[in-house]
């Protein structure tokens, strides 16, 4: 549908009990589609569940955790939000640069107000 490319992250349910951004998960190199009709055969689809991201702007080196930290133990814990169990990503596009300290790109963390259950 455009050129944005999708870095798209599944997690365990217990993965950010004790945050460490070096712990295993699973990773999508992915991009949006409008339906599933050209997909060639090689490739698998995955339908984004909706519901309710925070997005963040981030400006840097995409080896650096910092970020993460940020979000996971200050933002996150001092917002009226909790972490939501659906995939993360990082949209990537033109101006995003792998390791380069000018690469930018949006980091969506799936969030549901705290007083919502499950």
């Amino acid at each position: 549908m455009n050129n944005d490319l999708i870095s798209l992250a599944l997690y365990k349910p217990t993965y950010f009990e004790d945050f460490n951004p070096t712990k295993e998960f699973e990773r999508w190199a992915s991009v949006e589609v409008s339906d599933f009709d050209n997909v060639p055969d090689e490739f698998e689809t995955f339908i984004l569940q909706k519901g309710l991201y925070a997005v963040f702007d981030y400006k840097g080196l995409s080896s650096d955790n910092s970020i993460f930290h940020y979000i996971f133990e200050s933002w996150l814990p001092n917002s009226n939000y909790i972490l939501e169990d659906r995939p993360h990503f990082e949209v990537l596009r033109e101006n995003y640069k792998n390791d380069d300290p000018t690469s930018e790109e949006e980091i969506w963390i799936p969030i549901r107000p705290k007083h919502i259950n499950n």
